[in-house]
């Protein structure tokens, strides 16, 4: 290595656009669009202009053929400089965390000073492919070396027709994500009405946080946006006890909504960090620390574990680490994905059962303070473009660090838990 001597990892900021329902505002923005979008925000914002930054990192989860380079198309459609380095990265939903966790240790390690990680997705501009018989006969015609042997796969066409268009199920289960969630809320006994508490919490804290001009400097305007418009300040779990489940309906008992789970969202985040001479350089205040991550994955296919419940592997050995206890923050950021994999994770920390027998803890983690809980909203108010939630997240946590310690003068950390398919979780830990 060139250097050993790990250098602290700085969050100067982030942007985004705002996030908007699936088939709406963005409905006919690419990837690309939305993501250089969010650059050119936070090159505006810092004065990036013409800058060459040591790494940008970042990824889609659902992507088209000609996105295979999504990142560094991005970099070079925006103002940055065209020899910034930049390379895709995708973990489903844990895509976002786990860039800035990529970058983070770049810089860490000295390889450069300056990166960004971000992601984004849509579900609007979906990738519709040719099904696998129609392509299978398409690549055997490009390979047919006589004209018969091209007339005979050309009388297959019609039977090949088809299209593949992507869901949201796991390959290995064909189950939906919010199905395998509806499974570990029974498991844990997740009650509908804490549910939807928690979803009327998120909406009502992001409402005010933008009231208050909190995300003035986190996010932009785009395409006539200028906030998330699956928002919904007068949310109440009054009102939203009055929706039918949609998930684990056949089971009986269900709790699931479309209230207390994300809707298909587009978007695109990013978060800028450096080192903290590079900071200084450029008279940019640093808001919080990038310490550490964690990242782990379940057997939810022949184990016991739920699809999303990786993130209560990944922060007993990130507290671990770092010689911390789960009551060691100031604010907790838990992705919403669904208010019951939220609640069901808090559930299994506070398990001493679940800690013994599946984290190989000696007792429980212990329960959280939940008013420092996603203190100004999250994915079930801001929704979740799957690879952006990350760098909303890291942006929006280190932003109210900031406004803590300066309010405090204290130093004050902050804990990141994202749930992720594939049953894999990504978790960091911020501090200022």
């Amino acid at each position: 290595m060139a250097n050993t001597n790990s250098r602290r990892v700085a969050i100067l900021g982030g942007n985004r656009i705002p996030f908007a329902r699936s088939d709406g505002a963005y409905a006919n923005a690419s990837n690309q669009d939305m993501f250089i979008a969010a650059l050119d925000g936070l090159i505006d914002r810092f004065r990036l202009q013409g800058e060459r930054i040591g790494m940008v990192v970042g990824g889609a989860v659902l992507k088209h053929s000609h996105d295979f380079n999504l990142v560094r198309e991005s970099v070079l459609g925006s103002a940055l400089s065209p020899y910034t380095p930049a390379y895709d990265l995708q973990q489903a939903c844990g895509t976002g965390l786990q860039s800035a966790i990529s970058v983070a240790n770049g810089i860490a390690l000295g390889q450069y000073d300056s990166a960004i990680a971000g992601g984004v997705d849509t579900t609007s501009d979906a990738p519709i492919a040719f099904g696998d018989n129609l392509r299978h006969v398409l690549l055997s015609l490009r390979r047919s070396k006589s004209n018969l042997d091209r007339l005979k796969l050309v009388g297959k066409l019609p039977a090949a027709v088809g299209v593949d268009i992507p869901t949201n199920g796991e390959p290995r289960t064909g189950l939906s994500m919010g199905e395998h969630a509806a499974i570990t809320a029974k498991q844990f006994g997740v009650k509908r009405v804490d549910q939807d508490e928690l979803a009327a919490a998120s909406h009502r804290n992001m409402a005010a946080a933008y009231d208050r001009g909190f995300f003035d400097d986190l996010v932009t305007g785009f395409l006539g946006l200028y906030r998330d418009n699956n928002l919904r300040p007068e949310s109440s779990p009054e009102k939203l006890a009055k929706l039918k489940p949609v998930f684990g309906v056949r089971g009986g008992d269900a709790t699931m909504t479309a209230g207390n789970s994300t809707p298909l969202t587009d978007g695109a985040s990013v978060a800028l960090l450096s080192t903290e001479e590079w900071a200084a350089e450029r008279n940019l205040p640093v808001l919080a620390y990038f310490v550490d991550g964690e990242t782990a994955a379940v057997d939810y296919i022949n184990g016991p574990d739920g699809l999303l419940m990786a993130p209560t592997y990944a922060v007993p050995r990130l507290l671990a680490r770092n010689g911390l206890t789960l009551q060691d923050f100031d604010f907790y950021e838990i992705h919403e994905a669904f208010a019951s994999v939220v609640l069901a994770t808090l559930a299994a920390w506070e398990s001493d059962e679940y800690c013994k027998e599946r984290l190989g803890l000696d007792q429980a983690l212990g329960s959280i303070d939940r008013t420092k809980l996603n203190v100004n909203g999250s994915s079930l108010a801001a929704g979740h473009p799957f690879a952006a939630t990350g760098g909303r997240i890291v942006a929006q946590l280190a932003k109210q660090l900031a406004e803590k310690k300066k309010e405090t003068g204290k130093p004050v950390r902050g804990l990141i838990s994202i749930c992720a398919a594939g049953g894999q979780g990504v978790t960091a830990i911020l501090e200022a």
